[in-house]
């Protein structure tokens, strides 16, 4: 009898969860099994290693080989684990050294011909190597995205056959250079934007405290426009965001090339988009848009248009920051700390509040349009404001708007000055808000008479820092409070009708 063994790992979340890859070769009938709960990917690996070993012109001994995973309680999927399933065999068939492959962890897929083929989750595979003080061995082609977990020892083969000279002493494999950073492609930019002075202003205060936004208004106002060019507002991810960012992306198989993101992720999913793709799940607990969107903007282009039940799945990630898929076998929590941007007309026609142009409905259907946003949801948005069509006039003759480089140093700044403090103003506690005592009058009056929730009470008071920061102000000023008063959607009981647009009167 035979024995060897390699760790790899399965992933909850982000999470690298060693496991244990152990074969056994005894007497018996030829037999080649798989236990400790494979998924069908797993248990097809059998089929990949025997093709992969016959290409490099070895067999299986006919003697019954069995692979155990453990612990054989944690469900085992993908395919990555097709290499470590090979590196054990090969181990306990003595071609390779038991001792060497010991200090190292694997993951990858075979080719039937025995080359490695890139798997989702290197990045934290690699990290969760260096926590148990082993090497990685993974696809050639993401050497550079293992590097980047720092003194681990990569080793990055093209094929299984490389990887065997190597441990055999007949050939050496370099250890593989980081991948770099990825490269964003530049956003538009606010300088092409004329007018909307109001929107701008409410663009900037959401990028320098990373507050939620919706924007309303009817068909060609401009409001995916102003969406598309927050990015450009938007600083660089700091190293400690860029990896936790950058480990998404890479368990989605996202990460293009194994670089890192420098710039915070914009995701803007389809209204037809169901709750899973949202929140995440499936068949392997993947992330879904709320977490893919982690440290950047989940922009959702009209909004009554998305399911209910999609978008109430956005309720709990935008007050704790994560998310939880709960499956049968295990739950699943991915960080979804994101910003939220979205868009929507007033009603489906999209010119309530134009007599020339509403439909018969009016003002009904801009109800009942509102209503399919639960009043929680709209309470979780910092800023509401609607978006009025640029007149002719503007749109000709009016000069350019500031340009997006301009606005972002401010915001820059007001970032750095709330990390100062320990966190931006959207995460902030409202309790610990430096505010003066005029500013908290307004406050306190405001949350009776405009019946705010204490949520939504808190939310003004970060909207407010924010102000202040962008000013350079020390503290929060009753001017402050004033202007986040005035970008406050209020909910009296359920969604506030007077977020509608007012009716123009015929001509």
């Amino acid at each position: 009898m035979s024995l060897a063994s390699i760790r790899s790992f399965a992933f909850s979340g982000i999470e690298a969860v060693p496991v244990d890859v152990q074969v056994q070769i005894s007497s018996g009938l030829p037999a080649f099994l798989v236990v400790g709960l494979p998924d069908k990917a797993v248990g097809e690996a059998r089929e990949r290693v025997r093709a992969a070993l016959t290409a490099m012109g070895l067999s299986l001994p006919p003697r019954r080989v069995l692979i155990n995973l453990a612990p054989a309680d944690l469900l085992k999927e993908g395919s990555h684990f097709d290499l470590p399933m090979a590196l054990a065999v090969l181990a306990a068939m003595d071609v390779l050294p038991r001792e060497d492959i010991s200090h190292y962890a694997a993951i990858g897929e075979l080719s039937l011909d025995g080359t490695l083929n890139p798997v989702a989750g290197v990045l934290p595979a690699a990290i969760g190597a260096g926590l148990l003080e082993l090497g990685l061995i993974c696809p050639g082609c993401q050497g550079g995205e293992a590097a980047w977990a720092g003194s681990v020892e990569v080793l990055a083969p093209p094929d299984l056959i490389s990887l065997i000279n190597h441990f055999r002493g007949s050939q050496v494999l370099t250890p593989p250079d980081t991948s770099g950073l990825a490269a964003a492609p530049a956003p538009p930019d606010l300088a092409d934007v004329k007018g909307m002075e109001t929107a701008r202003r409410a663009l900037e205060i959401a990028a320098a405290g990373g507050h939620n936004l919706l924007l309303v208004g009817p068909p060609g106002a401009g409001k995916s426009m102003l969406a598309a060019r927050l990015p450009g507002l938007l600083p660089d991810l700091t190293p400690a965001e860029a990896l936790e960012v950058s480990m998404i992306h890479s368990v989605a198989g996202m990460l293009e090339g194994g670089r890192l993101l420098k710039r915070p992720p914009f995701r803007e999913p389809h209204h037809g988009a169901s709750q899973a793709a949202m929140a995440g799940g499936g068949s392997r607990a993947r992330p879904g848009e709320v977490s893919l969107a982690h440290r950047g903007v989940l922009f959702l282009d009209e909004l009554p248009e998305f399911p209910r039940q999609v978008l109430e799945v956005l309720r709990q990630p935008l007050e704790s920051g994560h998310t939880t898929v709960a499956r049968a076998a295990a739950h699943v929590t991915y960080p979804a700390r994101f910003q939220l941007i979205a868009a929507m007309n007033p009603c489906r026609c999209g010119h309530l509040g134009d007599a020339d142009r509403e439909c018969g409905r009016a003002p009904r259907c801009g109800e009942d349009y509102l209503s399919r946003i639960s009043g929680p949801l709209l309470d979780r948005i910092d800023l509401t404001i609607h978006v009025h069509p640029a007149s002719a006039a503007e749109l000709s003759r009016a000069p350019p708007g500031e340009p997006s480089d301009a606005i972002a140093s401010r915001v820059a700044a007001a970032r750095a000055a709330q990390r100062s403090r320990g966190t931006i103003n959207a995460e902030a506690d409202g309790t610990r808000i430096d505010i003066a005592d005029d500013a908290r009058a307004l406050a306190e009056q405001a949350m009776t008479r405009l019946h705010l929730s204490p949520r939504g009470f808190t939310r003004v008071l970060r909207v407010a820092r924010t102000i202040a920061d962008l000013a350079r102000a020390p503290a929060v000023r009753r001017a402050d409070i004033a202007e986040a008063l005035a970008f406050r959607h209020r909910i009296p009981g359920r969604a506030d009708v007077t977020m509608l647009p007012k009716r123009k009167a015929a001509s």
